[in-house]
């Protein structure tokens, strides 16, 4: 039963500590060979946090979409992830400038970000994989 309950626990801990993609928003029209904002949100908690890195791919969709945490597809970006308050109606988040590419396949796709944090005392790794269906023009 303790087990159950030491489950119960770290998943509302992970659930808490989850980000989200504010940017681009669930079918918005990108262009190839041009910059597109990807905002990575990441709520506050009260269980304290390290961020430690993000990478954002752009992956094709032809016929179905895979999750994030299957395929990532082409990497735009790779790096720290340090998100900050930029206005009081929106959780703390870093915007990166990416550029879809020239060759991209046009037609539904998919923005994915692999997401890297230390959370808790201990702390312990986690790793969650977010998706947001574009549409490449």
């Amino acid at each position: 039963m303790k087990s159950f309950f030491a489950i119960a626990a770290f998943a509302g801990v992970a659930l808490a500590q989850s980000a989200h993609i504010g940017l681009p928003t669930a079918g918005q029209k990108v262009e190839k060979d041009s910059d597109v904002t990807v905002q990575v949100q990441r709520p506050n908690s009260l269980t304290g946090s390290i961020e430690m890195a993000v990478a954002i791919g752009i992956s094709s969709c032809s016929g179905t979409c895979h999750q994030a945490d299957e395929v990532m597809g082409t990497i735009l970006y790779n790096g720290k992830f340090d998100p900050q308050y930029h206005e009081p109606s929106l959780p703390p988040y870093q915007n990166f400038s990416v550029k879809v590419p020239a060759d991209f396949t046009t037609g539904s796709a998919q923005i994915n970000v692999a997401h890297a944090t230390l959370i808790g005392a201990g702390p312990f790794p986690m790793l969650e994989a977010l998706n947001q269906s574009v549409v490449v023009a």
